[in-house]
C-alpha cells in the first residue's frame, strides 16, 4: 500500500506493522462520527432520499399480504450483492435451485452450483438476521453469526466462518502483495478496538440523520474489513438490517446492492476516497442518491407485482376458479418456479389434483412449462421474473 496516498487523510491514520523487509503500512479508520459539512446539495439529496424511502415505507404498510413481496425482494438483493463479488447466478437460477434444480431445463448457460449456493447463503443470512434482531441488537456477535451462515459450505468456508480475522488481509489485484495492495485494513491486534467503536456508534443516538449514519457505518465496516472473506456482502447486508432495526422500513424492500452494482467502479472509488482524502461528502451524497433511486425502483416493482397479482386473481375469479387455484397463484409470488410435487405440498392435495391446478394456470397464461421433460415437469411464472430481473445485468 502506498502510504503517501493516505498520509493527509482526516478519516484515519497509518500504522507501520512488523519490522525489516516484512514491514508494511495499514490504515486504521478513526471512530465515527466524522465532521461532515451538511451543505445545501447534500441536504437536498438527503431530503429526496427521505421522501422516496417514506413513500416506500408507506406502501409497505398498506400491502395486504406483505410476505408475498418480502421473499422476492430479499432474493433480488442476494443476487445483486453476490454479483458484485463475481458470481454469475441470477434470480431465475436461485429460484430453480430452491425448487431442486441447478438450472431451468433447456435454459443455458448454467451457472456453477457454487455461485448459486453463495447467493442462497446470502438469503439465509439476511433472513436469519431479520429474525435475530428480535432477540439481539446489531452487535459484533450478530456480525459473526451472519458471517457463519454466509460462508457455510461455499468457497470461503476455509476462511474461518463466524470468526473475526486473526491475520492481515488486503485489497488489490489478484496475486498482489501487501506492498502492492491498494488498501490494507487495520492489523489484527487493533481489530477489536475499531470494531467495538463501531458497535458503540451503531447503538447510540447521534445528531446526524439515520440515512447519513447508515452511509458512515457502511464505509466504516468496509474500511475495517473484519473477516478474511465475505466483507462486502456482510457490509451490504447490514444496510438492510439497519433499515429494519431502526424502523425506517416496515419490510425489507430496499435492495441497495442494485445501485452499487450499476455504479460499482464509482462505489469502490468513493469508499477509497474517504480513506485517502477524508472525502465524506462525496461518499454520503452517492449513498443517499442510491437510497432515493432504489426506493423509487422498489416502490415501482412492488406496485407492478401487486397489479399482476390482482389481475391474475380477477382473471381466475371471473372464470369461477377454486380457492385452491387462487392460493397457488399467491404462492407464485413467493416462488415463481414450481413443480407439481411442490404444488401438491402447498395445496395439501393429491398429486392428480395438484396437476390439474397447475394445468389450469398454464391454460390461463400464468404459468408455462420450461423444457420438454415429461417427468418432474418444471413451470415458471415468467411475468414475475420479468419484474424482478428487469435491471439485473452483468
Amino acid at each position: 500500500m502506498n502510504p503517501d496516498l493516505f498520509r493527509n487523510s482526516s478519516s484515519g491514520r497509518l500504522v507501520r506493522v512488523g519490522q525489516g523487509p516484512y514491514a508494511y503500512w495499514a490504515f486504521v479508520p478513526n471512530p465515527l462520527p466524522p465532521e461532515l459539512l451538511l451543505d445545501r446539495p447534500l441536504l437536498q439529496t438527503l431530503s429526496e432520499a427521505d421522501r422516496a424511502l417514506g413513500e416506500l415505507a408507506g406502501l409497505g404498510r398498506t400491502i395486504p399480504n406483505p410476505h408475498l413481496l418480502i421473499r422476492p425482494f430479499i432474493r433480488k438483493e442476494a443476487v445483486l450483492s453476490s454479483r458484485i463479488e463475481g458470481t454469475q447466478a441470477d434470480v431465475a437460477d436461485l429460484y430453480a435451485y430452491e425448487a431442486g434444480q441447478l438450472a431451468l431445463p433447456g435454459m443455458e448457460p448454467r451457472p456453477p452450483e457454487s455461485d448459486v449456493r453463495e447467493v442462497l447463503n446470502y438469503v439465509h443470512a439476511l433472513e436469519y438476521g431479520l429474525e435475530r434482531l428480535h432477540t439481539l441488537p446489531v452487535s459484533l456477535r450478530l456480525f459473526r453469526e451472519l458471517h457463519a451462515r454466509l460462508m457455510q459450505g461455499v468457497r470461503g468456508e476455509k476462511m474461518t466462518p463466524g470468526e473475526f480475522r486473526r491475520s492481515q488481509n488486503w485489497i488489490g489485484r489478484p496475486g498482489c502483495t501487501l506492498d502492492e495492495a491498494e488498501y490494507v485494513p487495520p492489523p489484527p491486534d487493533q481489530l477489536l478496538d475499531v470494531l467495538s467503536d463501531l458497535e458503540a456508534y451503531i447503538n447510540r443516538e447521534h445528531d446526524y440523520p439515520p440515512l447519513i449514519r447508515l452511509a458512515l457505518i457502511h464505509y466504516q465496516f468496509e474500511a475495517i474489513h473484519p473477516f478474511l472473506d465475505g466483507n462486502g456482502r456482510i457490509g451490504r447486508l447490514l444496510i438492510s438490517l439497519l433499515l429494519s432495526h431502526w424502523e425506517l422500513l416496515p419490510l425489507p424492500l430496499l435492495y441497495l446492492s442494485a445501485y452499487f452494482h450499476r455504479h460499482r467502479q464509482t462505489y469502490y472509488e468513493l469508499l477509497m476516497a474517504v480513506s485517502q482524502r477524508g472525502a465524506w461528502g462525496d461518499w454520503v451524497g452517492f449513498f443517499l442518491s442510491g437510497i432515493a433511486e432504489q426506493a423509487r425502483d422498489a416502490s415501482d416493482k412492488a406496485r407492478k407485482l401487486q397489479d399482476l397479482q390482482i389481475a391474475w386473481r380477477n382473471r381466475l375469479s371471473q372464470a369461477r376458479r377454486s380457492v385452491l387455484l387462487l392460493r397457488l397463484v399467491d404462492q407464485l409470488f413467493i416462488s415463481p418456479i414450481i413443480t407439481i410435487t411442490q404444488a401438491q405440498r402447498i395445496l395439501d392435495v393429491t398429486y392428480p389434483s395438484a396437476q390439474r391446478n397447475v394445468e389450469k394456470l398454464v391454460q390461463a397464461g400464468i404459468l408455462e412449462q420450461v423444457g420438454e421433460s415429461s417427468y418432474n415437469k418444471t413451470f415458471l411464472a415468467r411475468e414475475i421474473l420479468a419484474v424482478l430481473e428487469d435491471d439485473v445485468s452483468t
